[in-house]
């Protein structure tokens, strides 16, 4: 009897455009792979509401937020992803390769969730931080009130935690957001 091995199957940009045109759900690119988002729980897509309304007040002049619709390519890692929320200032900037993808968010949100956490703190942070346009990554927590932000300062990334009671502040948009307005009303995952 043979030895059977699995086999990595590489994809092309362009299927990965074919398949995404005709799938029910988001994917995501990465390195020629094709990976199936996972899909959100209430509490989840309450979050990302809630953040997309409270940026969409908070910021004027040139800053546009975008909902988990919005595709962000980065171009430096070869990933392209949809986040919750996507903020771009100024002109929006897309892909060579993909008309659909912005190249140039400033702020990127990424609500928490159980399968997804380990990875939206890890691997897609390590992704972002490859942005030259992004000044800062919220991560919303779905088990407790908390906001992490990761801003990048002088040059280098920094890393904080705000909980109820406090504001989450990003200085390179003049933005601040009360982290019990983000949550008000929303009825958080019991932890596991």
């Amino acid at each position: 009897m043979g030895v059977t091995t699995a086999r990595r199957v590489q994809h092309s940009y362009e299927e990965y455009l074919r398949l995404l045109e005709y799938s029910d759900v988001k994917l995501e690119y990465c390195d020629g792979e094709i990976y199936a988002m996972a899909g959100g729980t209430p509490a989840h897509a309450e979050l990302s509401a809630s953040a997309t309304q409270l940026l969409n007040n908070a910021l004027r002049g040139p800053c546009r937020v975008h909902s988990s619709d919005l595709k962000v390519r980065i171009e430096e890692t070869d990933l392209t992803t949809f986040p919750d929320v996507t903020v771009v200032c100024g002109d929006r900037r897309t892909s060579s390769i993909d008309a659909h993808a912005v190249i140039n968010p400033m702020l990127l949100v990424e609500v928490t969730s159980s399968s997804t956490e380990a990875y939206d703190r890890g691997e897609k942070l390590s992704h972002y931080k490859q942005i030259p346009s992004l000044v800062a990554v919220l991560l919303v927590s779905h088990r407790r009130r908390q906001v992490t932000l990761v801003e990048r300062t002088a040059g280098r990334w920094t890393e904080r935690e705000f909980r109820g009671g406090e504001f989450v502040v990003v200085e390179a948009l003049e933005l601040k957001l009360s982290v019990d307005e983000l949550y008000d009303g929303i009825t958080l995952e019991a932890p596991p």
